[in-house]
């Protein structure tokens, strides 16, 4: 695809500074750019390279002030990473696969929607449905009375158990497991576990995106939930009969142990862990390695540390931590 500097303007809403009529093919990192890229400063760590890039066009905040010359026309627009985000899907129209591949499995009463991608080895359950448009990549494996979404893109490997809902415009990235069974083990006088039944299933609304080898397991009874927006990492284990909260973003290797619910739009750092039966408030953000082990009832707190607490509380206890470590030397 080839975009002007003024299409690319038009489609965000943005002002050109230089030639308009530049054209770019792809996007780069403003430190690689060359002839025929289109690159983009959000963060003034690396404005030193505006100054030398060979890009040809330069997305920057509308409040940037440069302080030398440049030589790539500028877009000026409200968000630079927000609009390179577009960008880029701009870039990607016209990617996506169809047709069927062969060998596969669709068993029967199964009901696949127009356009649908189904590669080599990808199965499909009795009575699942599988909406227009949708991406099934070669070794997908989706159980009995599945429901996909319009649009979902399922890659290799990922495994979605009986009777899993997952909305549209949903993106799974390989090897994920939505719908094992939660972690349910009852202790008897023998010193045993008895395995409880895992009876419900996972809800995924519209929007959301799952990395790689996550794991969400299924509801004990109802419905484990992951709401509209959500955007997890690689290697995030959900556990059974969580709900997590609309627009919440939580990065790699963290953990949410069975029954807590976490609000609306919260930010959770790598490997946080939480315990279970918690209520956490919605804009909660959690930093990397805290452990949360009570409910958070107050919207917007800022958590720290193992166990985690008040962001502020932390830093005046670490400082005092440091400050005791420089003594003992």
């Amino acid at each position: 695809m080839e975009l002007t500097a003024q299409m690319i303007a038009d489609q965000l809403q943005g002002e050109v500074a230089g030639n308009p009529h530049v054209i770019v093919k792809s996007v780069a990192r403003i430190e690689y750019g060359k002839p025929g890229t289109v690159c983009f400063l959000a963060n003034l760590k690396y404005e030193k390279h505006l100054y030398k890039t060979k890009a040809s066009v330069v997305l920057v905040n509308r409040n940037f002030s440069p302080k030398g010359e440049i030589q790539a026309t500028l877009v000026r627009v409200d968000d630079a990473y927000v609009a390179v985000a577009r960008l880029i899907g701009m870039f990607a129209v016209g990617k996506k696969k169809d047709g069927w591949e062969f060998p596969h499995t669709v068993l029967r009463r199964a009901t696949i929607g127009k356009k649908v991608y189904l590669g080599a080895h990808s199965y499909i359950g009795k009575r699942s449905f599988i909406g227009n448009g949708a991406q099934i990549y070669p070794q997908v494996y989706i159980g009995e009375r599945v429901r996909i979404g319009a649009g979902t893109i399922l890659y290799p490997g990922v495994k979605v158990y009986d009777e899993c809902i997952i909305g549209e415009n949903c993106i799974i990235h390989a090897n994920a497991v939505i719908g094992s069974d939660g972690f349910g083990f009852a202790p008897t006088k023998e010193g045993t576990y008895l395995k409880i039944p895992q009876t419900g299933n996972v809800v995924i609304e519209d929007n959301v995106e799952i990395g790689a080898n996550t794991v969400i397991d299924r509801a004990t009874m109802g419905s484990t939930i992951i709401r509209k927006g959500v955007k997890l990492d690689n290697l995030i284990q959900i556990a059974h009969n969580v709900e997590v909260g609309a627009h919440t973003v939580i990065a790699a290797q963290s953990g949410i142990a069975g029954s807590t619910r976490l609000g609306s739009h919260c930010m959770v750092g790598g490997q946080a862990g939480f315990a279970g039966h918690l209520t956490v408030a919605s804009e909660t953000k959690v930093g990397a390695q805290a452990g949360v082990i009570g409910s958070v009832k107050e919207e917007g707190t800022t958590l720290l540390g193992m166990p985690a607490i008040d962001h502020k509380t932390y830093m005046k206890a670490y400082a005092l931590f440091k400050k005791t470590g420089q003594r003992g030397k």
